[in-house]
């Protein structure tokens, strides 16, 4: 028996939904949690390094994962809603 392809009677979203799903917050969380320890492991093991080729390599990764982390956080900050206002 052979089925049929699905029709998608939605539309593309061009811009993100207002509020976000628990499984998203979930997922973004996380996203920052891989992001600081990530930066906290790179930090560590260049300052236990000898090669300075290789210990620059891991300061370069471990100021990414850092800038990764902090764009996050100051989105997420900026979008919760404890930071937005309203108007009774």
């Amino acid at each position: 028996m052979q089925q049929q392809p699905m029709q998608q009677s939605q539309q593309p979203l061009h811009q993100p939904p207002q509020a976000i799903s628990v499984k998203d917050q979930l997922y973004l969380s996380d996203m920052l949690n891989w992001n600081l320890n990530a930066a906290k492991k790179c930090a560590f093991f260049a300052k236990q390094c000898s090669d300075t080729e290789i210990k620059q390599e891991l300061d370069k990764t471990a100021r990414m994962h850092e800038k990764h982390y902090q764009r996050l956080l100051t989105h997420f900050q900026s979008h919760s809603p404890l930071n937005q206002t309203t108007s009774n």
